[in-house]
């Protein structure tokens, strides 16, 4: 299965370009996109989109931006500079600041911005004791996709367990991505609320963030498509 049609991203979390490089290379033509996210960017910069670039992927730029709207947009602005297929932004920053990154991700060259909900790693009871509410995490994830889009933003981060609420809030049209993805018989690490890539697929995420499952493996190629026929199959049953 081709990477364009398997709708699987890569992380690149590894702590040098090298490192991410190889593993990409390995990659390539069997993945979506890859995911720059915080310490690759951290230790590499710009460079390291240049060198997926380079290596015919689209980036998933995961800086998960939170912060006064003004500093958001202009966050939004150079990251579209350098080419990015996909940015994400927090969306408990509220809509201002989501509307901000809409509108500064505008125009050609325009990249896909999504929200984040909330955290995969988060199980109910600390979502709870972590925000002091009464509203269920569920609907806390249904909320905060209702807000994005209509901050004018192209879907969210969501965990598998809630694709099926935001599909419901936001129709069919909004781009949900998933993390929290492991295979049956793959560690959870630090991952709370998952589903096998199968269920996934069934419960109609779009794209599916899957790192050490695959990056871990040792035969990443192999893992991906063992990964991609079980999506396949998914599909094919929905």
């Amino acid at each position: 299965m081709a990477g364009s049609e398997n709708r699987i991203i890569v992380p690149l979390d590894f702590p040098t370009l090298a490192e991410a490089a190889g593993m990409a290379r390995r990659l390539a033509g069997h993945v979506a996109a890859v995911k720059i996210g915080k310490q690759l960017f951290t230790a590499e910069g710009p460079a390291a989109i240049k060198a997926m670039h380079d290596l015919g992927y689209r980036v998933f730029l995961d800086l998960k931006y939170h912060d006064i709207p003004n500093t958001v947009a202009s966050a939004v602005e150079a990251a579209k500079a350098h080419g990015v297929w996909l940015l994400n932004v927090h969306a408990s920053g509220g809509p201002s600041m989501m509307r901000a990154a809409a509108a500064a991700a505008a125009g050609p060259g325009r990249p896909l911005v999504i929200g984040v909900t909330v955290l995969t790693s988060l199980s109910e009871e600390e979502y709870r004791a972590t925000t002091g509410t009464s509203r269920s995490l569920e609907a806390q994830v249904s909320h905060l996709a209702r807000e994005a889009q209509t901050a004018g933003l192209d879907g969210v981060v969501a965990s598998p367990q809630e694709i099926r609420a935001v599909r419901g809030a936001c129709g069919p049209a909004f781009l949900i991505v998933t993390p929290g993805v492991r295979p049956a018989d793959a560690a959870l690490n630090d991952q709370r609320r998952v589903m096998t890539p199968g269920e996934a697929v069934r419960a109609g995420a779009d794209y599916l963030v899957i790192g050490r499952p695959i990056t871990a493996a040792p035969d990443p190629v192999e893992a991906v498509r063992r990964i991609a026929e079980e999506c396949r199959v998914a599909r094919a049953e929905n």
